[in-house]
């Protein structure tokens, strides 16, 4: 905080929590669906820096899906940040004479709040699903993230990207017996939405994403754009207009581009996860396999055509750049990289977004970079994507609410609190 004063602090504390984890005394665990508090929905990823078996009690009791940070010593605004948990990590959140608190290393440095249970979680379809492993919501309620296809067909270590742990993810919630369904009927996320439209009375969800694995060949006999196109298609028959609606999926050819806008969606988000040539080759070998760099760039900007430039908006995984024994040795050789990809997206009005990289100990990239990439390079990328907004004279991205220190609630990265 002190080498950049100019940078709010609340997202460098954001920053090092994502990187770092978080870990919870037992005080400070939920309820599951039997308590007051929104638990971790486990959305997609694990965003675990422990294996669900080594996390102790945090396994049988869920932490919070995310948590809402203020006042301490640095007199924080309003900071919403991402549960990650890692019974290992200097950030520890207790509940004391006071109300829950966060401490690092010992030292009280915040007030917390953890995210009411929502009406709606309360409520099960007809089958006894949960709404919350069905849709549940995040970014404090802002999203409803429907993970309808739970496994990748980039599968094994040759077409899995390096970063992601979405397949073990899967694996790992099976084994201990909990509900994780790989493809989620069109009907049951029709039904939980019905719940949530009925219960959410204040308004509080304004977008849902659809998103999953990729589709190499073809899940329930569909290619990848019926297959996700036929849920947007649904909801926006059944619920026309009630939410923005997003799409995370491949870098599909522009005709079957079309076929998304057809069916309602208004975002696209065609990741391109790492900007270097070599580097994504390496990191996302499935990707390369099956479309290759170039074209993927390609099929981004014929993307833009069809929705607009400023509703598509790829993510990209911040710090895998870094990650040993691939990446780049100095924070200026991956700050400069990746800043080439955004001048390239955003010269042509296209805005990316990023993730803040988590090192899932299951993935490749997790297992050799435990510590994931310095805070430093993180706290320069939220200063390098701000310069790079305003150099292009662009907005920030639409679809994740309020920007600014104190507004965001997007909780995976911090580059809405610095905009």
């Amino acid at each position: 905080m002190a080498r950049y004063p100019h940078m709010p602090r609340e997202a460098v504390l954001k920053e090092d929590m994502l990187r770092s984890g978080i870990a919870f005394d037992g005080s400070a665990l939920t309820d599951n669906l039997d308590g007051e508090i929104k638990p971790k929905s486990y959305f997609i990823f694990s965003f675990d820096q422990k294996p669900l078996s080594e996390l102790g009690e945090a396994a049988e009791r869920r932490p919070p899906e995310e948590i809402a940070l203020s006042g301490g010593p640095y007199e924080l605004r309003r900071t919403i940040v991402s549960v990650r948990v890692n019974p290992d990590s200097p950030y520890r959140v207790a509940l004391g004479a006071g109300g829950l608190r966060l401490s690092l290393e010992g030292r009280e440095i915040a007030e917390v709040e953890f995210p009411p249970m929502p009406e709606y979680y309360r409520h099960s379809l007809a089958n006894g699903k949960t709404v919350m492993e069905t849709a549940p919501t995040i970014e404090w309620g802002y999203l409803i993230y429907l993970t309808v296809l739970r496994l990748c067909q980039y599968f094994g270590a040759k077409e899995e990207c390096r970063f992601c742990d979405i397949n073990h993810n899967w694996r790992q919630h099976r084994k201990a017996g909990r509900p994780y369904t790989g493809v989620k009927p069109v009907e049951d996320v029709l039904e939980a939405l019905d719940i949530i439209d009925r219960h959410d009375v204040e308004r509080h969800t304004h977008a849902y994403t659809l998103t999953g694995g990729s589709v190499t060949s073809a899940v329930d006999g569909l290619d990848e754009a019926d297959f996700y196109g036929r849920y947007a298609e649904a909801i926006e028959e059944r619920f026309p207009g009630r939410w923005i609606g997003k799409l995370v999926a491949q870098a599909l050819p522009q005709k079957e581009v079309r076929r998304y806008k057809d069916y309602g969606i208004a975002i696209y988000h065609p990741n391109y996860e790492v900007w270097d040539k070599r580097l994504f080759s390496i990191i996302c070998p499935g990707k390369e396999r099956y479309v290759g760099r170039e074209e993927w760039h390609r099929r981004i900007l014929d993307a833009a055509e069809v929705f607009g430039p400023r509703n598509v908006i790829p993510n990209f995984v911040a710090g895998v750049e870094m990650a040993k024994p691939f990446g780049f040795p100095t924070i200026d050789d991956a700050i400069s990289s990746t800043v080439e990809g955004l001048d390239f997206f955003m010269s042509r009005g296209v805005t990316p977004r990023f993730t803040t990289w988590c090192p899932e100990p299951t993935t490749p990239l997790g297992r050799d970079n435990p510590g994931g990439a310095p805070l430093e390079y993180h706290i320069r990328m939220l200063e390098a994507y701000a310069d790079a907004l305003r150099r292009h004279e662009l907005d920030p991205p639409p679809g994740y609410g309020a920007a600014g220190a104190g507004k965001a609630v997007f909780s995976v990265s911090s580059f809405m609190d610095v905009l």
